[in-house]
């Protein structure tokens, strides 16, 4: 059998990567019909999905020529070649499935290029758990996409590093000194990383600390109370401290539902306010993909109010441990009426430029690779973007826990001087909060 292979793209795919086609080696790939025609209906709107079906279109028209239908398209140099798949297969009517939608279509040219090409390994392309299960009752062979996926996850369900057998005059040193100590006086200096926050002991005294990239410093975290909210245990304080940092530019917070991501989040941006011109609170609306939004009654932005609740209720604690009359009160409610604080759907925000901006992106483990790829290179300068998100709690039905931006962000950006990323472990929200989240 030959070592090259036949892959047959699901829309879905094209939707999560426009520039797919690009990631099959010398592996030829074949698009059946009927996935031109639900990219087509994708095309209008201003969702991520919809921008990935305009650019793939403008991506086929420029790699096609007038035989492209006969003879297919090279992809490029040590690539492949491309076909679009036009017969309307007999495979179709024996295929055991009662609905012959768009689905059993891809599976009927699957099963096509199965026959027409035998001793050629033809594998389904899906993001689709359930498709890939048909694909297998029927024997064809199926994968998720897997060029963006993340391999190492065990970061995030690990506590900091914690350092024992230090110097106890190091450690004296680093609580004295404004600066900090130098990363060389450490045996594990090359086994940290960038704003990576850490415990260090001693037979005698203890220090939560950060390595600084750009003072080449070991130093203190401490646990100061940010525009109200005060850190309950380590990891909070070490959010805390990365997010109060105006050198980190890109931080990701991740941690499980109750551990106060975004509340530390917003109270961090409260804190900066003078520093920055805007605070923006957004988070993707996952249900807009599935249209469930359309169902429901008013306007889009009346629609799209419960889902921003969350990011209200957030602002709502903070509030609440200030008095009605306090400067802090005056200060929020001004920010927001001047429009210097505000909180919407990500949707609205994408395509803007964002300047001196405190940005902070929730649930964005919903979010694509490609989507967050997109927020990020809206930063203008003095511009600091925080995203915050569980990636146990993913509510995109094409995503997991290893392709969604979150984590794949997160696995791209280690070690660069200006991201940091923290891992909140305990929950504290309640003590039934964090049985829930444990047990259930």
């Amino acid at each position: 059998m030959s070592t090259k292979k036949n892959f047959v793209l699901d829309t879905n795919v094209i939707l999560h990567d426009y520039k797919c086609i690009y990631n099959f080696e010398e592996n030829d790939i074949y698009i059946p019909i009927v996935v031109l025609e639900e990219l087509d209906r994708f095309k209008k709107g201003n969702d991520q999905i919809n921008f990935n079906a305009r650019e793939f279109v403008r991506e086929l028209d420029s790699i096609s020529d007038n035989d492209f239908f006969k003879k297919g398209a090279s992809l490029g140099l040590n690539l492949g070649k491309m076909y679009i798949v036009t017969e309307q297969n007999e495979e179709l009517k024996t295929l055991p499935f009662s609905d012959k939608n768009s689905d059993v279509q891809i599976l009927s040219t699957a099963v096509y290029l199965q026959k027409k090409s035998p001793k050629t390994k033809t594998v389904l392309v899906t993001k689709d758990i359930n498709l890939r299960m048909k694909a297998k009752s029927i024997g064809v062979l199926a994968e998720d996409y897997i060029s963006d996926k993340v391999t190492n996850i065990d970061i995030f369900d690990k506590e900091h590093n914690t350092f024992e057998g230090v110097d106890g005059e190091i450690i004296d040193k680093i609580y004295t000194s404004a600066t900090g100590v130098s990363i060389d006086e450490f045996y594990f200096k090359n086994d940290i990383d960038a704003n990576e926050c850490f415990i260090l002991k001693s037979e005698r005294s203890t220090v939560l600390a950060r390595y600084n990239p750009f003072t080449k410093m070991v130093q203190k975290v401490k646990k100061e109370r940010s525009f109200g909210i005060e850190p309950r245990n380590a990891e909070q304080a070490f959010a805390l401290d990365v997010l109060l940092d105006d050198q980190i530019k890109l931080i990701g917070v991740t941690g499980k539902a109750g551990t106060g991501k975004t509340l530390l989040a917003l109270a961090s941006a409260l804190h900066k306010r003078g520093d920055y011109k805007q605070i923006l609170l957004a988070r993707p609306i996952v249900a807009l993909a599935n249209k469930d939004l359309g169902f429901l009654p008013g306007t889009e932005q009346e629609k799209m109010a419960p889902y921003m609740q969350p990011l209200f209720d957030n602002l709502t604690v903070i509030k609440n441990l200030f008095s009605s009359s306090s400067k802090e009160i005056r200060e929020i409610d001004e920010l927001q009426k001047s429009g210097n604080l505000v909180i919407e759907a990500l949707a609205y925000i994408r395509g803007r430029s964002l300047s001196e901006t405190y940005f902070i992106i929730d649930e964005a483990q919903n979010l694509t690779p490609h989507e967050i790829k997109t927020i990020i290179t809206r930063a203008g300068e003095g511009t600091k973007i925080v995203f915050t998100g569980d990636i146990q709690q993913i509510d995109s039905p094409y995503l997991d826990m290893q392709s969604n931006g979150l984590v794949y962000m997160i696995d791209k950006m280690k070690g660069q001087d200006i991201f940091a990323h923290v891992n909140l472990i305990k929950g504290e929200r309640s003590y039934l909060s964090e049985l829930a989240s444990n047990l259930l």
